[in-house]
């Protein structure tokens, strides 16, 4: 990327910062502005995304549809997380189960 700064994820936290303090709304044309990083870049790259969206809303009450992605893609590792270990249990219960026949029921 040339002309754009080397860690760009530092230089869009201290803008962001920089704005934050100063009373300045902050917006992707000011970070932009502010670090010389394309606004296309900004909007490109999830993690600068991300980062000026919580500094756009420190609250934090306001879900922005990155922070709601981010959190579904979260949501969505859990989940797979919790099934691969229901089917690990599930083969170990397989496992120790004895492979004798059940008894049959009186009628």
């Amino acid at each position: 990327m040339p002309g754009q700064p080397r860690d760009l994820l530092g230089h869009v936290r201290a803008a962001s910062t920089e704005l934050t303090r100063s009373g300045v709304d902050v917006t992707f044309t000011a970070i932009a502005e502010r670090t010389g990083i394309s606004r296309a870049t900004l909007y490109r790259r999830r993690e600068l995304r991300e980062l000026i969206d919580r500094h756009r809303t420190p609250t934090g009450e306001t879900l922005t549809l990155t922070g709601l992605a981010t959190q579904v893609e979260q949501l969505r590792h859990s989940l797979e997380a919790v099934a691969a270990k229901v089917r690990r249990h599930e083969e170990e219960l397989r496992r120790l189960r004895p492979a004798t026949p059940r008894p049959q029921r009186r009628r």
